[in-house]
């Protein structure tokens, strides 16, 4: 069982501290046993947080048994970090240890100089203030997260969430990830290099009529969908629902659709015996060779090599988990 450890600084914040502990703490294998030993430590027993406080049951040792280290923000991330906690996220990272920050748990990262030459983010009203302060680190203030390999960091708020549920991805496979994803009603192909919702956008999905269309979405997007097929059924004007769905999500509705049906297709991928072919018309691609290519685009890599990559991270065997799951198409 991999082992998760947040660091809880003084003055952390309480929403980045839970977003990891619920996420990596709730996650289950497809076998149902827990994905993760989740543990919360700091420099101190008891941590302020805010108009809170917060016990924490371990100390900086635990760093150097985790295979992931995540650094929630703190309310003022110019304040200094305890020294002790830089130097056990110092020996963590030596020692291999992913390390991945939340909002502005980057300064925390930046300032133990694990930053130095690599592509980082934070939230973005802070991205100015990090850029200055660590003139060493490419600060990119539009993106969700940034993925360098052993060390990650997140935007505000929800973006801990996808980054979050993007290692449990990278760990486990899309279907561990999904069900992760399930379980904080949240939608999980949010990619690292989408845009942050700044402040001339409202979150993504924040309105209940936005978060209606993307369910209608999620369950009908094997059959041939146009625009207008989701308009009429979720009882907007083309042109209305093409606005918001832009405004609050980022991406146009046929690009959510497009982008759960990769997601399906992953899933498909890592947990049956089922071809590219015949999964393309599962997840609702006519044309096999479509599939391929926006496969790639998304994912990275072919539709194979995926299968190859993280087909072998899962419990049970294909053969199995095909009785298991309810194949878009044959319902």
């Amino acid at each position: 069982m991999r082992t998760v450890a947040i660091l809880a600084l003084p003055d952390v914040i309480p929403f980045d501290l839970a977003t990891p502990l619920e996420v990596f703490g709730r996650a289950r294998l497809l076998d149902d046993r827990p994905a993760y030993r989740v543990l919360v430590c700091g420099s101190e027993p008891l941590v302020s947080a805010g108009a809170i406080r917060i016990g924490v049951e371990h100390g900086l040792d635990a760093l150097e048994h985790a295979d992931t280290v995540v650094v929630p923000g703190r309310h003022h991330p110019d304040l200094p970090a305890p020294p002790e906690a830089l130097g056990a996220l110092r020996r963590a990272a030596q020692d291999g240890a992913r390390i991945a920050s939340i909002c502005v748990g980057a300064f925390v990262l930046a300032e133990a100089g694990l930053l130095d030459g690599m592509r980082a983010t934070t939230h973005w009203r802070a991205t100015d203030l990090l850029a200055a302060r660590y003139p060493a680190v490419d600060v990119d203030p539009e993106v969700l997260y940034v993925d360098n390999g052993q060390i990650l960091t997140s935007a505000g708020a929800a973006a801990g969430l996808d980054l979050c549920l993007h290692l449990v991805h990278t760990d486990h496979g899309a279907a561990v990830a999904a069900d992760a994803a399930r379980l904080a009603v949240t939608p999980l192909h949010r990619e690292g290099g989408q845009a942050q919702f700044i402040l001339r956008n409202p979150p993504a999905g924040s309105s209940a009529s936005i978060r209606l269309v993307q369910e209608w979405i999620e369950q009908n997007s094997h059959r041939n969908l146009t625009l207008a097929d989701i308009a009429e059924a979720t009882h907007m004007s083309v042109r209305t629902l093409n606005r918001r769905f832009h405004a609050e999500v980022g991406h146009s509705p046929m690009q959510w659709v497009n982008g759960v049906r990769v997601r399906h297709a992953q899933e498909l991928l890592e947990t049956t015996d089922l071809d590219v072919a015949r999964i393309a018309r599962h997840v609702g691609f006519s044309n096999p060779a479509n599939f391929r290519a926006l496969f790639k685009t998304v994912a990275g890599v072919n539709a194979s090599s995926y299968r190859t990559a993280f087909r072998g991270r899962q419990i049970p065997t294909g053969r199995v988990l095909a009785e298991r799951i309810e194949l878009p198409g044959h319902r």
